[in-house]
């Protein structure tokens, strides 16, 4: 299924918690995150991702509740691995919950999370938000020890960190783009759904949109900042159709 055109259309989900994060440098309730959610729906998205952070440095509990309550679109919650967070998508029960790595110290995520050496304390995890219904995802390094990791753990999605990838310039960059492709295609060989994001601007996000096996992209900070010059509803429409037509273009050269 790799080379297969079934797979032609590309999900973009759209994190929204930098808009919570400009909101929360002030205070009070302007701008709203829920209300972009609602304006990332109208513009194409096909999912809504928000990261609820132990320090509550962006998200909040009360914008979980709103975004459960009102947005349609399927809700990805990035959460860490912690009891707090767990008993949160167990009330909540979104669509999706990601797992992600946790550092208060951390300005982003630095990476991804080492599934392979926590294999042990994350099963508890994976398997109470399976069973609640939940699709569980864990956020990732693009390397088969941690794809092999996901199986044993009984997740059935993964999302690639593109981070590196996007960092880079030049041969460096090919190199990481290299490292994801394989993974992607590992992760289909494994049985796995694969994701990606982290840090894809407009002039990044079209390799990664091209490779065949990977079925959604999840992308915020850049949209986000993008927005302050064009409008959310421009941003999220210009990425949306470099995604799509790398997609097509894609297809095309292997149906050729």
């Amino acid at each position: 299924m790799s080379a297969n055109a079934a797979i032609r259309h590309l999900r973009l989900g759209v994190n929204i918690d930098h808009v919570a994060t400009i909101r929360n440098a002030r205070g009070g309730g302007h701008p709203d995150p829920v209300r972009a959610a609602k304006q990332a729906a109208q513009a194409g998205a096909d999912g809504i991702t928000a990261h609820l952070r132990e320090d509550r440095r962006h998200i909040s509990d009360k914008d979980i509740d709103r975004l459960v309550g009102e947005i349609d679109l399927p809700l990805n919650l990035e959460m860490a691995a912690t009891e707090e967070m767990l008993a949160i998508a167990l009330r909540h029960k979104p669509h999706a919950a990601c797992i992600v790595p946790e550092k208060r110290t951390e300005v982003t995520t630095e990476g991804g999370l080492d599934a392979a050496r926590l294999k042990g304390e994350l099963m508890r995890y994976t398997q109470e938000l399976g069973a609640a219904g939940i699709r569980v995802s864990l956020f990732i390094e693009p390397e088969t020890a941690q794809l092999e990791a996901a199986v044993a753990l009984g997740a059935p999605v993964v999302e690639l960190h593109t981070g590196a990838y996007c960092e880079a310039t030049g041969a460096e960059r090919d190199r990481h783009l290299a490292r994801i492709v394989a993974a992607a295609r590992k992760a289909e060989e494994l049985g796995l759904e694969c994701h990606a994001g982290h840090g894809l601007s407009f002039d990044t996000v079209g390799p990664v949109a091209a490779i065949p096996t990977i079925h959604e992209l999840n992308i915020g900070h850049f949209l986000i900042g993008e927005a302050i010059f064009s409008g959310l509803d421009s941003a999220i429409k210009r990425m949306r159709s470099l995604m799509d037509k790398a997609r097509a273009e894609a297809i095309g050269e292997r149906s050729a």
